[in-house]
């Protein structure tokens, strides 16, 4: 039987004959024996290469690089769907493995087993492991945190060793995945930070920038004071999918131990209430040649155009052909093997337009029923550059009633502006920006979805530039604080380094301490977050906003090292009462259902304009269709530089949210049919 893909430009056939549909490739360990499995039906011979387990851990040891001792050569046998296979009895825990296969042209690769579930240090080796000998205490007792809805979810994006490695953490794994795992941290003025600081913020998940193992760092080379650029990296070079990154362990030439830690890490997390979401990258890999879909299928794992040129939709180089059958299966086994071995909670699948929406849906629905109805599952709904998948792209609107939720960028820059420049937004000062933000305030259920399930609201995230340092471009202060700018060829302007960039920036430089709310940037930054805080949708936070981080202008710190990325804790106690008004909004939210409507139905029926005009955005929500017990909410945006009076339906109505105080208690009760909303912030109210 033959399959046809149509692409723009190419037709791409694919004989389903050779495709395999059974859950076992890899390695599948029995009591007694152990069995391989790998696909890879143009192959004419394929071997097992197995090494000895190294006596120092190191894969070096038995490398066939070294000299110093050759692998086994195992046979492996052809079966029916392109599988090749060998079962061997006995116990072959800690042995190092490889695949070998040769080609009709005589062509022969050696190549890590895509399904590999451990590898070396580097990942220059597949291993064998009995994955029940990783589950830290208490993982059998593990239970993922409820979630009724995507829209419960209040969403925080953190890198793992940004969120450790700075000394003022004085952490003891500083940059690990066990950092997450420690718990009554005290900065000097008795704040919380760590992992306690997350839970008393009051988030639901942490997103984690790529945890897999990834490719440009040197995993021999870290550790707690190196900070060079040229070891540093988000993790969007995917080299092994199946395998949590070494350089997040405290010792990644034990293969074990990098997946102890991770799981003790959501174990940490989910004793906490808080889920875990991985983001991943499917939609292209490090390297092309040398990867091991290409070498075990030359041309299959790969999208070509027509003249057989490798696209890069993704602007790094290639992209995966996820709407192949034996691509898309490795996708959805990869999710639902995370999900199931490491309790992940949800997924952010980075350039997901390059992924098929065929693909995007079956995971959504794969997922959602074998695994958990609470599994999250979103991505950024656009590629990078032109690719050959057309049509069948996943962009916003595809995904409707399809279980997944996609990011609106279209909100993003109607409350903030443009991502790396001065351009303004209805938070920063733009005019006309009103009804753009009153769209994603009801979930855009007018604009691209079916429901608010699937919008994630957001201003910032890990690329571009973070809240606080756009704010300063949108008000013209990128001179005045002393922000990074780069030549083109990498190099600091005006500096040996960045650290000296760094050391000489004044990022906070107008912010009077003890008035820290009365700051005009600081109110912007509140404001902008407020409106994603109390929307309609799936909330999301860039790791720091509320700790007012700076990354001191640096727009795409991918490489930029610890001395730019790294949260620094001494923030909490300087910016506390920005924090307070975070926690206070995320408090609001969880508590009241009013924020977060399940339908386009109940957001029609219940959400009533006010006012839109000259700065001011004012609406109205009625609580007891959600079964709140606020019966009626009124909440108003006021981006303009005075106070703004607005009518308002008269009734008793009891503030809660006003001039940088923000939570569930009352502040003042306002009897009357006008409002006064002070310059640069948001007022929420409520009668009962």
């Amino acid at each position: 039987m033959i399959e046809q893909y149509e692409y723009e430009d190419q037709r791409y056939v694919e004989d389903v004959n050779d495709t395999y549909e059974g859950d076992d490739l890899g390695i599948t360990m029995q009591s007694a024996s152990c069995r391989f499995k790998v696909w890879t039906p143009k192959a004419a011979e394929v071997q097992l290469l197995l090494y000895p387990p190294s006596a120092d851990g190191s894969p070096e040891e038995y490398s066939d690089r070294s000299g110093q001792l050759k692998p086994n050569e195992i046979p492996m046998n052809k079966q029916a769907q392109g599988i090749w296979h060998v079962e061997m009895s006995g116990d072959w825990c800690g042995y190092r493995y490889m695949i070998q296969t040769t080609f009709g042209d005589g062509r022969r690769e050696i190549a890590v087993d895509p399904y590999a579930r451990a590898v070396t240090m580097n990942g220059e080796m597949g291993v064998i492991v009995r994955l029940e000998h990783t589950d830290p205490e208490g993982w059998k007792e593990d239970v993922r945190p409820g979630l009724e809805s995507p829209v419960d979810a209040v969403l925080y994006e953190l890198h793992v060793r940004d969120f450790s490695i700075h000394p003022s953490s004085e952490m003891k794994y500083r940059g690990k995945y066990l950092a997450f795992t420690e718990t009554g941290l005290l900065d000097s003025e008795g704040n919380s930070i760590g992992i306690d600081h997350l839970t008393e913020l009051g988030i639901t998940h942490v997103h984690l920038l790529p945890v897999f193992d990834f490719a440009t760092v040197d995993e021999a080379q870290v550790d707690a004071s190196n900070s060079d650029r040229s070891n540093y990296n988000w993790g969007y070079d995917p080299l092994h999918y199946n395998v949590p990154e070494g350089s997040y362990a405290t010792r990644a030439d034990e293969p074990e131990t990098r997946i102890r830690e991770f799981k003790s890490m959501v174990l940490a997390l989910h004793q906490k209430g808080i889920g875990v979401i991985m983001d991943v990258v499917y939609n292209h890999t490090f390297d092309t040649a040398r990867s091991s879909f290409e070498k075990l299928y030359p041309g299959y794992y790969y999208r070509q155009w027509e003249d057989g040129t490798y696209s890069n939709g993704s602007g790094t180089g290639n992209e995966v052909a996820t709407e192949r059958h034996m691509v898309r299966k490795f996708i959805m086994d990869s999710v639902r093997y995370w999900a199931e071995e490491y309790h992940v909670d949800g997924f952010r699948f980075d350039l997901m337009g390059l992924i098929d929406t065929a693909t995007m849906k079956s995971l959504a629905a794969d997922l959602h029923e074998k695994v958990s109805p609470s599994i999250l599952i979103y991505g950024e709904p656009w590629g990078a550059l032109e690719s050959p998948l057309g049509d069948d792209m996943t962009l916003k609107g595809d995904q409707r009633e399809s279980g997944f939720a996609v990011f609106n960028d279209n909100f993003r820059g109607a409350i903030k502006g443009d991502s790396d420049g001065a351009g303004t937004g209805f938070a920063t000062g733009a005019e006309g920006a009103e009804e753009n933000v009153w769209v994603g305030v009801r979930g855009a259920i007018t604009d691209f979805t079916s429901a608010p399930t699937e919008t994630i609201n957001y201003v910032t995230a890990h690329d571009n530039l973070n809240l606080w340092d756009k704010v300063a471009y949108t008000q013209g202060l990128k001179g005045t604080l002393g922000f990074i700018s780069y030549d083109e060829d990498g190099s600091v302007k005006g500096c040996d380094n960045v650290q000296q960039a760094v050391q000489q920036a004044s990022p906070y430089k107008q912010v009077e301490l003890g008035h820290v709310l009365e700051n005009e940037m600081v109110r912007r930054c509140l404001l902008a977050n407020g409106i994603v805080l109390t929307s309609q949708g799936i909330p999301f936070l860039a790791a720091g906003d509320e700790l007012l981080r700076t990354k001191f202008g640096d727009a795409n710190s991918h490489e930029s090292g610890d001395v730019v990325n790294a949260i620094r804790w001494e923030y909490k106690k300087q910016f506390k009462p920005v924090f307070d008004y975070y926690r206070g909004l995320i408090r609001l939210r969880r508590a009241h259902s009013v924020f977060r409507l399940r339908t386009r139905g109940e957001i029609e029926q219940n959400i009533r304009l006010l006012e839109q005009d000259k700065g001011v955005l004012a609406y109205e929500l009625l609580g007891t269709a959600s079964g709140d017990s606020w019966k009626r909410v009124i909440v108003a945006y006021n981006a303009a530089k005075e106070s703004r009076t607005l009518s308002i339906p008269s009734a008793q109505w009891h503030v809660v949210v006003e001039q940088g105080r923000a939570g569930t208690d009352i502040i003042r009760t306002v009897v009357g049919g006008e409002l006064s909303i002070p310059a640069i912030s948001m007022t929420v109210m409520y009668c009962s």
